[in-house]
C-alpha cells in the first residue's frame, strides 16, 4: 500500500474514531435547550427523551413511552398542541 493511501486511511479512521466518540460524549448527558424552545413532558418515546424530572437526568435514559418525568424539547407553543404533552413533569 503506497504512504498516502496509508495516511489517508490513518486520518480517515482517526475522523471516524473521534467522531464516534464525540456521538457518545453527547448522548450521555443532558441535551442543551435549544433557542425558542420549552420541555414538553410526556411526549417521548422509549430512549427518545433529552432529559427528565427526577427519575434520571440524561438523554435516552427513559425506559417506557409516554413517561411523565421525562421530557423532549419542542418549539415554544408546541406542547401543547400535543394529546398527552406538558410543561410541567407529572
Amino acid at each position: 500500500m503506497s504512504p498516502i493511501k496509508t495516511g489517508a486511511t490513518a486520518i480517515l479512521g482517526a475522523f471516524a474514531l473521534s467522531t464516534l466518540a464525540a456521538g457518545v460524549a453527547s448522548a450521555a448527558g443532558p441535551v442543551a435547550m435549544p433557542a425558542g424552545a420549552e420541555k414538553c413532558y410526556g411526549i417521548a418515546k422509549a430512549a427518545k427523551n433529552d432529559c427528565a424530572a427526577g427519575a434520571h437526568s440524561c438523554a435516552g435514559q427513559a425506559t417506557k413511552d409516554m413517561d411523565k418525568t421525562s421530557f423532549v424539547y419542542l418549539p415554544a407553543g408546541a406542547c401543547a398542541k400535543i394529546a398527552g404533552g406538558s410543561t410541567k413533569a407529572g
